[in-house]
């Protein structure tokens, strides 16, 4: 079933709207990208006016800017922490803000892998 962002079906004090129109594509939601650690794996969504958009599927690279604004990309080894749901660290998914162990040390996501399609970093 398809998740809408319509309007709701019910009023602040619980009485029933009467919808004037159908729901409109625009309004359609999707699931949640939840990017994985894993080999690499995008896939492509179709946007508003046929533009695509990429979703990282499943990622195990992150591009890590250290202190002194250099740039390198790592191997990701494991998810240590994720603010954004305590059981996303169990099942390795790599959000926003999520701390992930490299051989450098820990990095802090700093990009949107299911939005942007890539995941990049900060050394912590």
């Amino acid at each position: 079933m398809a998740i809408s962002q319509g309007k709701s079906t019910r009023s602040p004090s619980g009485a029933r709207n009467v919808a004037n129109r159908g729901k409109r594509k625009s309004e359609l939601g999707r699931d949640p990208a939840e990017t994985r650690l894993d080999a690499k794996r995008l896939r492509k969504i179709r946007t508003r006016g046929g533009n695509e958009k990429l979703r990282l599927a499943t990622g195990n690279r992150i591009n890590v800017t250290d202190a002194d604004g250099k740039t390198k990309v790592l191997d990701i080894l494991n998810v240590v922490e994720n603010t954004a749901n305590p059981n996303y660290v169990r099942r390795n998914i790599i959000t926003k803000g999520a701390i992930v162990e490299t051989a450098e040390g820990k990095a802090k996501v700093t990009s949107r892998p299911g939005q942007d399609g890539v995941i990049n970093g900060i050394l912590i």
